[in-house]
């Protein structure tokens, strides 16, 4: 039928896409009240790579499970690798927990800082301080329709002074206009933000960088992590060279499809993946849809390379737990629980991010 699409049955589909399907989050719709909290449908979990247990297991006998290798880097801690899957590099635990809050904390406030792009540039414009307008309560105001232009004496928030056509107000302000203003809640394009941009921009409309966009170099900080973390996977004598990097941002139920990222002109670089926040699962396939992925699990401070070979290897993320008893966020939450730390603690309660740094010529 027209504006349709036919669901596949369990025969077309690809390996891939079962693996997504077996761990994505479903709810059970077994409970007739609709007053009553969804329940998560049970997930066999059996199957999933668990790089915290083999490595606490290393560290106590040496033993590795078949077809998981370990690697002799300049760490203090072991450095994994798969038989079956050359380049790719898994390397539990990297990040303490004092990184991994401070590039939380970084990816929230600085990293979608213009002239940096998001998700949300598309439709509002560059968005100034969208976690301290979050924080302090604000909405984003559609220019014209705002509190100023029938009352003087409201002052809309500077923190978005670049956008043509939206503006920060306090909340208080608009909701006295009553619904004559088109707008939305900072709190809520918070958790809608999806990805942000660093270093050379990244145009998801052409999948290709555009060096013409503005941009301001990667921090400093992250490129000398990144060059550190990414030498197992260079090619002898080299050292990775940090130029752009993109921020993924996951809430509840969020997914990342099976892709390959293949924009950059030397595969034989590593792509650099941090991971922080909530537990999440992480497919890695082969070179086709077809070949059944190997299933692991990520958790916050994890760090993952992927070059060479394992760059064609396609890899997505079905599923982030978000639950107390799965996310394995204790540590964070412990070192976010007080003071001006409380907003960071409430945004990673439910969320996952995961930075991936690429050198991209």
């Amino acid at each position: 039928m027209y504006g349709s699409e036919k669901v596949p049955d369990e025969s077309e589909r690809t390996a891939f896409r079962k693996a997504e399907k077996k761990y994505k989050l479903y709810y059970d719709d077994t409970s007739k009240s609709s007053k009553k909290k969804k329940q998560p449908k049970p997930v066999d979990l059996s199957e999933v790579l668990d790089f915290k247990s083999i490595l606490e297991s290393y560290n106590q006998s040496g033993d590795l499970p078949p077809g998981i290798l370990s690697l002799q880097c300049d760490f203090n801690f072991p450095v994994f690798s798969l038989e079956n899957r050359p380049g790719f590099y898994f390397i539990p635990g990297a990040l303490s927990i004092e990184e991994q809050c401070q590039w939380i904390r970084e990816s929230l406030t600085t990293f979608p800082q213009p002239p940096n792009r998001t998700n949300h540039n598309a439709f509002y414009g560059p968005i100034n301080d969208l976690f301290i307008a979050a924080k302090e309560k604000k909405v984003l105001v559609e220019e014209g329709n705002g509190p100023t232009s029938l009352d003087s004496k409201c002052n809309p928030s500077d923190s978005n002074g670049d956008v043509h056509g939206w503006e920060f107000y306090e909340g208080h302000t608009v909701s006295s206009r009553g619904n004559t203003c088109k707008s939305i809640l900072a709190s809520v394009l918070l958790r809608k933000l999806r990805w942000s941009t660093l270093g050379l921009q990244f145009d998801w409309s052409k999948r290709n960088y555009n060096i013409s966009l503005p941009h301001n170099k990667i921090p400093d900080a992250l490129c000398q992590l990144a060059k550190r973390m990414a030498a197992p996977a260079m090619p002898k004598g080299e050292q990775f060279q940090p130029e752009a990097a993109i921020v993924n941002y996951f809430g509840i139920g969020d997914t990342l499809g099976g892709h390959l990222d293949d924009m950059e002109a030397d595969w034989s670089k590593p792509i650099v993946s941090m991971s922080l926040g909530c537990k999440a699962i992480f497919l890695l396939g082969g070179k086709s849809r077809e070949d059944p992925p190997l299933a692991m699990f990520l958790r916050s401070g994890d760090i993952v390379l992927m070059a060479g070979d394992a760059r064609e290897c396609f890899h997505g993320v079905p599923r982030i737990f978000t639950d107390k008893e799965h996310a394995e966020i204790t540590p964070i939450e412990l070192q976010f629980s007080h003071g001006d730390d409380l907003c960071f603690l409430e945004y990673i309660r439910t969320s996952r991010i995961n930075i991936n740094i690429r050198q991209v010529f």
